[in-house]
């Protein structure tokens, strides 16, 4: 067994392809409509899905915004350098929650940043 993709809601497809690609340095993999279902995915990682978990992006046609909830956590990205990759990420137009540094209670180098539609991913240095 191995995980496959995260499904995350958007309410603006382009704008998020746009963050998950320019921004976080992904690639879009495959995108398909879905007109009787009224709907379109989008899945983007960096590297091929038959090697990688990747992120589905799922566009509910109409839909513009939803509700985050509180049982949702975080995505993790692995990243060589946490403050290189944040400021980057800052320098490219991403909204930073937290800035690097050290977790709290530990020593790893962490950081969070926002999707555009709200989704947390944290950043975790090697």
């Amino acid at each position: 067994m191995r995980m496959l993709h995260t499904m995350l809601r958007t309410g603006n497809l382009q704008r998020s392809i746009d963050f998950y690609t320019q921004v976080l340095g992904m690639t879009l993999l495959r995108q398909k409509e879905y007109p009787d279902g009224k709907f379109t995915l989008a899945f983007l990682g960096y590297g091929k899905e038959s090697d990688q978990t990747v992120i589905e992006l799922t566009y509910n046609w109409g839909v513009e915004q939803y509700e985050m909830g509180n049982a949702y956590g975080h995505i993790a990205i692995e990243v060589d350098d946490v403050y290189q990759a944040a400021d980057r990420i800052k320098a490219s137009g991403g909204k930073i929650l937290r800035e690097a540094g050290p977790m709290n209670a530990g020593t790893t180098i962490i950081a969070f940043v926002e999707d555009p539609d709200g989704y947390p991913i944290e950043l975790i240095g090697k």
